[in-house]
């Protein structure tokens, strides 16, 4: 790795960085994306804990400084107040921040930092405010305790319009990005009837059970499971560890069929049979056996049909009615799910294909910058401009 594309990331970083009272954060892109999002901070924790452990910290205890009574911690916090000339207005019922969530990265953000510099004091001082944020995951998100978690609306996935999300919503595989948000901002608004209580919200007007959100539940809750240990919380430890299990056996039971893992909607549990970079998601997890990952890898991953174009990894695959290279979640490649592929190969031993994907993503952003997203198949870059994601690729490279 060249120093300068390391310099560069954290050129980035500080560029986009903010302050409100004691709290500092990180604005995913300035001009495009002018709050902070949970995962996107998660994130950042991640890219930062090979600069500074204090900044990255900071990140996290800022992220969960705004955590709702019943432990959820939301998806986007308006640390200043709005104006029209930012990011687009959304009410969601309450003053400064949404009232949904975003898949629940923080215990790997905040174990990762643990890892550089062992500080118990930092791991106490943030427990209980994950402690609370995965029992909301556990208690309100299961309604039918089948052990799956559920999302009532596709923004909670992080992937707004993934075509994931087509059937739940009543959508055809081809539309526009202006009747994807249309049907999203009517569903904000009976989510805002249903005081976005969870189970009601769920059970009438969108219920998804997201192959990649409970893939990063299973490995976030063993995670939280060692966190508890370090600072002597056995009991939680045991009851994470034995829940991680659970949903990984009800993922199994649920979603898997022909050796993919597909997300379910309803109170029936339908799969949702779009190939997306989301069937990847549970080797991420470590979820399947080596010879299941052996055979997901072979004949999806580097299948040219479906993701191996010559920019991998697209979000959706090539064959798929939905795929559109430009697309908002459609197509184009982000760096965040190259990334979870990445780490998901390497838990399997793939190295070289993980090598090829590393590779790729550091080409797309020495030539194209740090974009939001990239076309898989002309690599040119597109979406917001000094997109924090593409720091990314320091783990990619440093680990």
């Amino acid at each position: 790795m060249s120093q300068d594309l390391k310099t560069k990331v954290y050129e980035l970083m500080l560029t986009n960085r903010r302050h409100k009272g004691k709290h500092q954060y990180t604005l995913p892109s300035s001009n495009s994306y002018p709050y902070q999002w949970l995962w996107d901070s998660c994130f950042h924790a991640i890219i930062l804990n090979h600069y500074n452990t204090e900044d990255a910290k900071k990140e996290l205890l800022s992220l969960v400084a705004n955590q709702f009574e019943n432990g959820m911690i939301p998806h986007m916090i308006y640390w200043k107040p709005q104006n029209k000339k930012d990011f687009q207005l959304i009410n969601w019922g309450k003053e400064g921040t949404s009232s949904i969530t975003q898949p629940p990265m923080i215990a790997y953000g905040v174990w990762e930092i643990f890892q550089k510099d062992r500080d118990i004091n930092f791991l106490k001082s943030i427990y209980p405010y994950i402690y609370h944020f995965y029992k909301y995951l556990l208690n309100e998100r299961d309604p039918h305790e089948k052990h799956l978690i559920g999302i009532m609306n596709p923004d909670e996935s992080g992937e707004d319009n993934s075509p994931r999300f087509d059937l739940a919503l009543g959508l055809s595989p081809t539309q526009t990005l202006q009747e994807n948000t249309k049907r999203r901002f009517k569903l904000i608004k009976q989510n805002i009837s249903c005081r976005f209580d969870a189970p009601f919200c769920m059970r009438n007007f969108f219920w998804v059970k997201d192959v990649p959100f409970n893939s990063i539940m299973v490995l976030n809750l063993r995670l939280l499971s060692q966190i508890a240990q370090k600072i002597g919380k056995k009991g939680d430890a045991i009851y994470f560890e034995k829940k991680s299990d659970e949903i990984t056996k009800a993922m199994r039971e649920l979603m898997l069929e022909d050796g993919i893992f597909w997300s379910t909607y309803g109170e029936d549990y339908k799969k949702i049979k779009v190939k997306t970079w989301g069937i990847f998601a549970p080797l991420f997890a470590k979820m399947l056996t080596q010879r299941e990952a052996k055979k997901l890898v072979k004949n999806h991953l580097l299948n040219k049909k479906e993701f191996w174009t010559d920019y991998p990894i697209p979000t959706v695959s090539l064959n798929d009615p939905s795929f559109d290279p430009k697309g908002f979640w459609r197509g184009p490649i982000w760096i965040a799910t190259n990334w979870f592929i990445y780490k998901g190969l390497l838990n399997y031993g793939f190295k070289d294909v993980a090598e090829d994907i590393k590779r790729s993503s550091e080409n797309l952003i020495q030539e194209s910058g740090f974009r939001e997203q990239f076309n898989p198949l002309t690599g040119e870059g597109q979406g917001a401009q000094n997109f924090t994601w593409g720091g990314l690729i320091i783990d990619m490279l440093e680990n």
